[in-house]
């Protein structure tokens, strides 16, 4: 599949709910939640005033001539939260996109941009049932701590996996 990386435009930013919805992990055989799950406050810190803060960054994958997937991070107190210095990640992809390498190039992009920008590590939440996870992994992300059901996961910049 063709596809680009680019810095996700300021007017592009209203698709980062979607994205958010679409990043919200739903075990097979389970019914998504509904959208309003949105509007709860632990939803709303990934995109209330994106771009505000010098610590957002957007990536997204174009494909299609559409944006098929997105990575933004900034420094929140999120699922992810480690410090008041590591950016958390929220990555999603359409489904119709997803397993054909958009998310680790997506992964990879924004990495690169939070090493060159000084960043010492970064960090995620994931779901331990997630296939994601793995990815996460090969890509240099550690498992920091873990509730039931998530993964609290680093990754140092000053190296690469």
């Amino acid at each position: 599949m063709n596809y680009i990386i680019r810095t996700l435009y300021p007017s592009e930013y209203s698709l980062l709910e979607e994205f958010l919805y679409q990043a919200i992990f739903v075990p097979k055989g389970q019914q998504p939640p509904p959208r309003s799950v949105l509007q709860s406050p632990a939803l709303r810190v990934y995109v209330d005033g994106f771009g505000q803060s010098p610590h957002d960054r957007a990536f997204a994958a174009v494909a299609e001539g559409r944006v098929a997937g997105a990575v933004w991070v900034r420094i929140m107190d999120d699922y992810g939260h480690v410090d008041s210095e590591t950016p958390s990640f929220a990555l999603s992809l359409l489904p119709e996109f997803r397993g054909q390498g958009l998310g680790t190039a997506l992964l990879h992009a924004m990495l690169d941009q939070l090493r060159q920008a000084g960043y010492a590590q970064a960090s995620l939440a994931v779901q331990k049932d997630n296939y994601a996870a793995r990815m996460y992994q090969r890509a240099g992300f550690q498992i920091l701590r873990e509730t039931e059901e998530e993964f609290i996961m680093v990754c140092p910049l000053s190296e690469r996996k």
